[in-house]
Formats: structure tokens, C-alpha cells, sequence
């Protein structure tokens, strides 16, 4: 009979591509890792992985074995998730990612109502981009997301990842009071042509939508402030530095000296609770109900869906 552990350590070489990576995940070295696939090799009689360049890569047994090492080890995630299910106490960690915007608006209102109803509860916050984020809950260094999808370039989901719409919210252009077009009743962005722009750094879902929304529109937005936080944005764009698009959540940040345009195009973006489809139980279930609650207490402010999963 296979091991679990060397079946565990089969999968995650397979999962992450390399032994030093899979180690990582498992937090154990890589000598350790490599003695695990060793002892698996010797018990199926079959050489499993051969050297290749610098790293290893799988031989055909390697590959048939990795298939059925993953295929058990999903059946332990969802055997794990069962038994936590039986469990109706909201007891133990809870490492939660989120973007910035829904931190301030949503995730800070949540953090204080899970430590008064459930104080054995221990959350964890880290902030990030969509980008960095995915990858770690990927990777189990997270257990809960709460991020943005642009209606203009809607998130690509990894298999095994779920998904609760929280809020669907409108995207404003910003524009400095003085300029010209601020009291415009709507904007097209070509309108925008030439203007210095100030985003979320390269390669975030706010900076990749700007340039879609303005490549659609026939222009190349000169984006000179890659900025993470709004509050930041808006402060460059009172100061009549640049213009940005900006969510309704982060609107209230804004300064006197700035003025928001709708697009004529309308513009939104959703707001999304994501987790690992084998990992939900209490603690997801608790933290998206209050995440419900802080969507439904800033209702007038944004326009909020019922919720779907996907």
C-alpha cells in the first residue's frame, strides 16, 4: 500500500513543477521531499522522475502515478472538508487576502464583527493585487480572497477555485475640478486622448482594464503615476496631475478638487469573495456572512447583486 505522505509528495511536485517548489509548499526541505519520491519509487518498482536540465521532470510512470496521487489527495481535501463541516464552532485561523479598496470599505467592518461574535476566531490580513493573491490561495498561504473583477476584463478562475459576487459597483472617471470637461454630464475616454493618467501598477486588474477600455477607444493612455492605493490617485488628481478611473467605494476618499464623469460606455466592476473549493467550512461560511452584512450596511453606495457561484 502507497504512503499518503509519498502519494502527497508526488502531487505537489506535480502541481508546482519542480522539487524545490513542491518542498516549499509542504514545508519540508527538498532533501526530505526527494527522499519521499525515492522510497515511492522503490515501492512501486518504477523509476518515477529523471533528471532534465537542471530540474526533473516525470517519466510515463511518473505521470500515470501523479495522476491518481492527485486524484487522492483531492478526495483527502474533501474527506478533511466533510469532517470540518460537522463542526458547527467558528474555532481557529483564518488567512484572508484582500485589495486594498475592499479592505477599507468592507474587510475592517467584517474583522470587528467576527471578533465580537466569534472571539476563538483568529483572522489574519494580507493586502495585495488580484495578481499575487490568486497564487497564494493556489498555494495555500491563503484561505479567503476579497477581490475585484473589471466588467471589462472579467477574472480568469483557476479549476478548483469558488466564487461569491458580493457587489457589483459603478467606475467613474476622476478629473480634476478645473479641468475642462469636469462638468461633463458623461465621457467617452477618447475624449481623454494625451492626458496623463495615474493608475494601479502594471500587470493589476485596474491597470490591464485601463488599457483595454482605452485601446478600445482608439488611444494609448499615458499612465505616468503607478499608484496602488486610490487615496493616492485622487490626491493626484486634485493636485491636476492626472486622471483616473475610480470605483464608487473609493469615491468617498475623495478631495473637493475632484470631480467624477460617468463613461458613456457604463463601467463596473464586481467585488468577489474567492476560495478553494475543498477548503470551504464555518470559518469561510462565518466570514462571508458579515462580508454580506457590510455590503448590505454601504448599500447605498454601491449597487449590490444577490450573489452567485461560480
Amino acid at each position: 500500500m502507497f504512503s499518503l505522505d509519498r502519494l502527497r509528495a508526488l502531487s505537489a511536485v506535480a502541481s508546482h513543477g519542480s522539487i524545490a517548489a513542491a518542498a516549499r509548499e509542504l514545508h519540508v526541505t527538498p532533501s526530505a521531499l526527494s527522499q519521499q519520491v525515492n522510497k515511492l519509487e522503490r515501492e512501486t518498482g518504477h523509476q518515477l522522475l529523471e533528471p532534465h536540465g537542471r530540474g526533473v521532470r516525470f517519466t510515463h510512470a511518473g505521470r500515470v502515478l501523479a495522476a491518481h496521487a492527485n486524484q487522492v489527495m483531492r478526495s483527502v481535501a474533501a474527506a478533511e472538508s466533510d469532517l470540518l463541516d460537522l463542526g458547527t464552532e467558528v474555532v481557529g485561523p483564518l488567512h484572508i487576502g484582500a485589495v486594498g479598496s475592499a479592505i477599507r470599505a468592507l474587510v475592517v467592518t467584517t474583522l470587528a464583527a467576527l471578533a465580537q461574535e466569534h472571539p476563538r476566531m483568529t483572522p489574519t490580513l494580507r493586502d495585495g493585487e488580484v495578481v499575487t493573491l490568486l497564487p497564494a490561495l493556489l498555494a495555500g498561504e491563503l484561505d479567503l480572497l476579497v477581490i475585484d473583477s473589471w466588467a471589462s476584463r472579467p477574472l480568469p478562475l483557476p479549476e478548483g477555485v469558488v466564487t461569491h459576487t458580493l457587489l457589483v459597483e459603478p467606475i467613474s472617471i476622476a478629473l480634476p475640478a478645473r479641468h475642462p470637461l469636469a462638468e461633463s454630464a458623461s465621457l467617452d475616454l477618447g475624449q481623454l486622448d494625451g492626458v496623463p493618467w495615474t493608475s494601479c501598477p502594471a500587470g493589476t486588474e485596474p491597470y490591464e482594464s485601463l488599457l483595454q477600455l482605452a485601446r478600445a477607444h482608439g488611444m494609448e493612455p499615458d499612465i505616468r503615476y503607478a499608484v496602488a492605493e486610490y487615496a493616492s490617485q485622487l490626491s493626484l488628481v486634485a493636485a491636476n496631475l492626472a486622471v483616473a478611473l475610480v470605483p464608487a467605494m473609493t469615491q468617498r476618499e475623495a478631495s473637493p478638487g475632484v470631480r467624477f464623469v460617468p463613461c458613456k460606455t457604463p463601467l463596473q466592476r464586481e467585488i468577489k469573495v474567492a476560495w478553494r473549493a475543498h477548503a470551504g467550512g464555518p470559518l469561510i461560511r462565518a466570514c462571508l456572512e458579515f462580508l454580506t452584512d457590510a455590503v448590505a450596511q454601504d448599500a447605498g453606495d454601491f449597487l449590490p447583486t444577490a450573489g452567485s457561484v461560480a
